[in-house]
């Protein structure tokens, strides 16, 4: 059964994210906050774990899950690659709702699904979300959602689609914004928009010059988040794959910060809250 923590309430952030953060040293599966939507995470260095996010979801290897990463430190330990405009559009717009397609380094050792090589990577501005990233490390992060059905804004839509599937949730109140975060493939020699988002063609444009726009016809508008939104892999198409990063021992994996606390208690239990379920709050 699962934990549920109001991090409205000082104590009970504090205890939730180091309850979190314990379960994700598991290979347990976890909900927080991001700065779009709410994202189911997991250890993304655990391929055990990463298979159960995807079962959660109801979803295939062929639809692997983004990184979200508490630091531009920690995503620059991840990808091979920048590119050209890389590390300028990581100044620029992280932390925030822009993910980062790039070729990974291939001495990791993980197995997020058919990446093929690649890796999306992104820094979102959420303080809860950074708090925990920076306790665990990268984490493997989808929208809290059952696969074909609308990603989670609250914590209490992410519970009703997931159940005890999650060991902790972290309810941050309901989303800011509904618009998915923009994603920009890097792999290539000019960078190429995959999905329309927060981050606008031209605000891109300022940092990069010449970016090749989204390919998908009829969409003039970003679009509001759907599934998948704290990453990539609803993005029609996806990145474009080159090759999957060969297994490595574990001490070729970037290190995180914190040692694992007690297991968790079973049982469901709302902390630091005595509001109703239904609910929420501007974050």
């Amino acid at each position: 059964m699962s934990r549920i923590y109001d991090c409205a309430d000082e104590t009970a952030r504090k205890d939730g994210i180091a309850d979190a953060a314990s379960a994700v040293r598991r290979g347990e599966l976890v909900v927080l906050p991001t700065d779009t939507v709410y994202g189911i995470g997991t250890d993304a260095f655990s391929p055990k774990a990463v298979a159960g996010l995807l079962e959660a979801k109801g979803r295939g290897r062929d639809m692997p899950p983004p990184v979200l990463v508490g630091s531009m430190r920690a995503a620059s330990a991840l990808i091979e690659d920048l590119g050209n405009h890389g590390r300028d559009l990581m100044e620029e717009f992280w932390p925030g709702p822009l993910t980062l397609v790039c070729t990974a380094t291939p001495s990791l050792s993980w197995d997020l699904g058919d990446t093929k090589g690649t890796v999306a990577v992104r820094m979102p501005m959420d303080p809860v979300a950074l708090e925990l990233l920076k306790e665990t490390g990268p984490m493997a992060v989808s929208s809290a959602n059952k696969s074909g059905q609308a990603a989670a804004t609250t914590a209490e839509e992410a519970i009703e689609q997931l159940g005890d599937d999650v060991a902790v949730y972290l309810d941050g109140g309901e989303a800011e914004s509904p618009v998915a975060s923009t994603i920009v493939d890097l792999t290539y020699a000019v960078p190429r928009v995959l999905r329309s988002g927060a981050i606008s063609i031209e605000q891109l444009r300022s940092v990069c010059g010449t970016v090749i726009g989204e390919l998908r016809k009829g969409r003039t508008k970003p679009k509001k988040a759907e599934e998948g939104a704290p990453g990539t892999e609803e993005a029609a198409g996806s990145p474009s794959h080159r090759r999957r990063p060969s297994p490595g021992p574990p001490s070729q994996r970037p290190p995180g910060p914190g040692t694992p606390t007690a297991p968790r208690a079973r049982g469901i239990r709302q902390c630091g809250s005595t509001r109703s379920p239904s609910s929420s709050r501007p974050r």
